[in-house]
């Protein structure tokens, strides 16, 4: 059974884009891209591996995002990587506090970086 990837990113060329390579790589792939539609998937339950989280989206931001993850028992060892253009020193310690695993600034890695990430976190 393939594992499943959660992703988070609200510019849909960019999640189309992860989301197509991961599924290339054998991975089941889940997406959202507000804070609702996290919400509402986050409600249902289902199994993740690992969710890919940006830190920029429309309605809630990333780290909102990541605390309503964490109050879930059942994602709250969940691997998660935040996957952003923000790169400020001060985004990523604040990340780190609220519980992420790895914090990958976008302009800094390809897709098979990400997914040499993403199998070095959960395997495959």
């Amino acid at each position: 059974m393939s594992k499943t990837i959660f992703i988070v990113e609200d510019d849909l060329f960019l999640q189309g884009l992860e989301a197509t390579k991961l599924k290339k790589e054998g991975f089941s792939v889940i997406t959202a891209g507000s804070g609702k539609d996290v919400s509402d998937i986050i409600a249902k339950k289902p199994t993740i591996d690992l969710i890919l989280l940006d830190l920029m989206l429309p309605d809630m931001d990333g780290f909102e995002i990541l605390k309503m993850i964490r109050k879930e028992s059942s994602f709250l060892n969940t691997p998660v990587i935040v996957f952003s253009n923000l790169s400020e020193d001060k985004d990523i310690e604040k990340a780190k506090s609220v519980g992420i695993t790895e914090f990958m600034i976008k302009s800094n890695f390809n897709l098979d970086e990400l997914t040499d990430k993403v199998r070095e976190l959960i395997g495959k």
